[in-house]
């Protein structure tokens, strides 16, 4: 006879990780693969297909993915460059670690000579048998006179081994709360660094499920949207370059009304400005690369902090130390050399080169390049000179 039981279902084996990829289960990634790429397999026939997301909403998931992925970034740039920062402290406190305990063995080496000598001379006894048995009272005096001195250097031994013994034990301590200190930086470093690998790997695992019909209309959308950032670009540059113009007339009528005319003066950083121009072109092309500051690949906050170093500025590390640095500027104002940085986050930067344009490493998969800094909505701008 048949048997009705129901079929005992299966539980899958958990998915392992291999190398520096982690392999996920039903995680948000693959939710989000599976609610806007595919279809629903266990539609009842007859029924009517659920409608395919539209490609626009899939460019906005994806973006939105480098986007948290880039601000994912400079938080793993600032635990990285608190890491850094305290492992070299770690390092010089352990060097006065050894130094110290160095001090405290020779201090503890002198102690315990001290310490055999009056044993094997048996300490004061010897200086009362030498004030009975000898026959020259100035001996005696000679020898007690020493003895004083040696038990002064003994106190000093004493006081120096006690010394050491506890400037030993305030460097350790140091060290101990500097190594723990390090450890929370560099789980901080490894939480990021996870973050960021998995908005990527959502991003492209989205990317990868689009047909090539889908791809054909998302590189479509992706140049239209270009085109449209370069006309706003252009039309930047033209109130700028207007702007430049009412201030030079308006300059040289304030000086005709004094003493004569008088020729604006370039950029207090214009040199420095050209310099680090001229860097970040001299890297168009490499990869982005993110938590990199070159020389083969960046990330947008590598690069300009790259740039503006050849010129010998130091910028920080992240977008949002950077932003800090130097004076601010309204986007009518810039010039070329400033920094533009971007969203409400300050999550990207790039280096403003004029007529609208920037150069920036913009994401993962992309290289340095030109671009409209009207391409992304801006945040605000700084002259780092």
């Amino acid at each position: 006879m048949a048997s009705h039981r129901k079929p005992r279902s299966r539980i899958p084996a958990p998915l392992t990780g291999h190398g520096r990829r982690t392999a996920v289960g039903f995680t948000t990634a693959a939710l989000a693969s599976v609610t806007l790429l595919s279809q629903t397999a266990n539609a009842a026939p007859g029924d009517p297909k659920p409608a395919a997301p539209s490609i626009e909403k899939v460019k906005e998931k994806v973006d939105t993915l480098y986007h948290q992925a880039e601000s994912a970034t400079q938080r793993y740039n600032a635990a990285k460059e608190r890491a850094d920062q305290q492992r070299g402290k770690v390092d010089k406190l352990l060097d006065s670690v050894a130094e110290r305990t160095e001090k405290l063995n020779e201090a503890r080496r002198t102690l315990g000579a001290y310490a055999a000598a009056q044993y094997r001379d048996g300490g004061m006894a010897r200086s009362a048998a030498t004030l009975l048995f000898s026959n020259d009272p100035q001996d005696v005096f000679d020898q007690s006179h020493l003895i004083d001195r040696l038990t002064g250097r003994q106190k000093q031994a004493v006081d120096d081994f006690q010394k050491q013994q506890a400037s030993a034990a305030k460097e350790r301590g140091k060290a101990s709360e500097s190594l723990a200190s390090l450890t929370a930086s560099q789980k901080q470093l490894k939480t990021q660094k996870k973050t960021v690998q998995d908005k990527l790997t959502e991003a492209r695992r989205l990317l990868a499920n689009l047909t090539a019909k889908e791809k054909a209309r998302l590189a479509a959308i992706e140049k239209k949207k270009a085109e449209e950032a370069r006309r706003k670009a252009a039309a930047l540059a033209e109130k700028q370059r207007q702007e430049a113009a009412r201030k030079k007339q308006q300059e040289q009528q304030n000086g005709d009304s004094s003493s004569g005319s008088t020729t604006p003066s370039a950029p207090a950083n214009s040199s420095k400005a050209a310099q680090a121009i001229a860097f970040a072109k001299s890297q168009l092309g490499k990869p982005y690369v993110w938590g990199a500051t070159g020389p083969s690949s960046f990330d947008c906050s590598g690069l300009t902090q790259a740039a503006w170093k050849t010129a010998g500025i130091s910028l920080p590390r992240t977008t949002w130390d950077q932003v800090k640095v130097g004076t601010r500027v309204s986007t009518s104002e810039l010039q070329p050399g400033d920094l533009v940085f971007f969203y409400d986050d300050i999550s990207h930067v790039g280096l403003y080169i004029g007529d609208g344009m920037m150069i920036h490493a913009p994401k993962p998969g992309d290289v340095v390049k030109k671009a409209p800094i009207t391409e992304m909505p801006i945040y605000g701008s700084v002259r780092p000179a």
